[in-house]
């Protein structure tokens, strides 16, 4: 059985009430539950966590080195800013799958950028909360393909 990690950073746990139009109305719970259930079916373990603190989620990165087979990840505003949770990523070498709600090349220039994605195995936006889903997808495959080598 393998173990994911999935992480959401800034402004997440405003989820169904922070611009509904652009993040939809579930919540950041709704979001976790979705993420445990799903990967259940897959025969996987599913950790949620959340923080507004970028030293909080490079400490889960670093705790899932060993703990967790893989991670998906929604940084938020931190997707585009930050060196330091890229570096986290990238050192901790689990396999992460980065993850947004809204198609963040669609949206302002700011936001085409992502320091995650430099490390990421890849990314899945634009879906509402099934982009989570579909990152656990990939994950899972990912995984399979890692262990049939």
């Amino acid at each position: 059985m393998s173990s994911l990690l999935v992480l959401n950073g800034p402004n997440l746990n405003m989820l169904g009430l922070r611009q509904p139009d652009v993040y939809g109305r579930t919540t950041l719970d709704e979001i976790d539950t979705l993420c445990r259930e799903h990967a259940a079916t897959l025969g996987s373990d599913c950790v949620c966590f959340q923080s507004n603190h970028e030293g909080a989620l490079i400490d889960q990165i670093h705790a899932a080195r060993g703990t967790h087979d893989g991670i998906v990840m929604n940084a938020g505003a931190f997707t585009h800013t930050s060196v330091a949770i890229m570096d986290a990523v990238a050192s901790s070498e689990v396999p992460t799958v980065e993850v947004h709600l809204s198609n963040i090349h669609a949206r302002e220039a700011f936001r085409h950028n992502s320091y995650l994605a430099k490390v990421a195995i890849g990314q899945i936006s634009g879906f509402g909360a099934t982009s989570y889903k579909l990152a656990i997808d990939a994950l899972h495959l990912h995984l399979s393909q890692d262990k049939a080598r």
